[in-house]
């Protein structure tokens, strides 16, 4: 759908309360999710290609920081996505309570996690460069999609963004 400036996004007609979000975002997040899980699984268990650093890290080391970072990456996402969709906000707002006092985009943050766990699963280096271009591609929807929130929320938006970082909670300073 185009906005009233011509944009392509996503709209959530139904729902008065969300902004919207970028019309090609979940096909492209389907898209990278089918090329990284056909390029780890080729990597780690057919080709074994670039997962020569596993007889370095043993599985009793690799194995459960994998799964506190599934773990942490499932409830992330989890939360996130029960605050944005759980409930209709009478009046639309800036979520900032909850996983969005840490980040600005849980969810997203919660994806790039889920993909690290399974790249330590089994330490493909190519499965590592496809995370790259996940993380690139999460950025960007995520600058659109502030984009929209800012246009709709303006100096409440900026003031959030000041405080809160957008991907990883951390935040730099310059």
């Amino acid at each position: 759908m185009k906005n009233e400036k011509g944009h392509l996004r996503k709209s959530h007609q139904h729902r008065g309360d969300l902004t919207g979000e970028y019309v090609f975002g979940d096909m492209g997040q389907l898209i990278l999710l089918v090329i990284f899980l056909v390029v780890w699984i080729a990597d780690s268990f057919v080709f074994k290609y670039s997962t020569f650093l596993t007889q370095y890290v043993s599985n009793y080391i690799r194995v459960p920081i994998a799964l506190i970072v599934l773990v942490i990456s499932g409830l992330l996402a989890r939360a996130g996505l029960n605050t944005v969709f759980g409930k209709t906000r009478e009046e639309p707002q800036v979520i900032t309570t909850g996983v969005f006092f840490i980040v600005r985009h849980p969810i997203y943050l919660g994806s790039i996690l889920l993909y690290l766990g399974f790249i330590l699963l089994s330490l493909s280096l190519l499965s590592i460069l496809v995370w790259f271009i996940i993380i690139i591609f999460y950025y960007m929807i995520s600058r659109y999609e502030e984009k929209l929130l800012t246009q709709r929320f303006g100096s409440v938006y900026e003031e959030y963004k000041k405080k809160v970082p957008m991907l990883f909670p951390i935040k730099l300073s310059y």
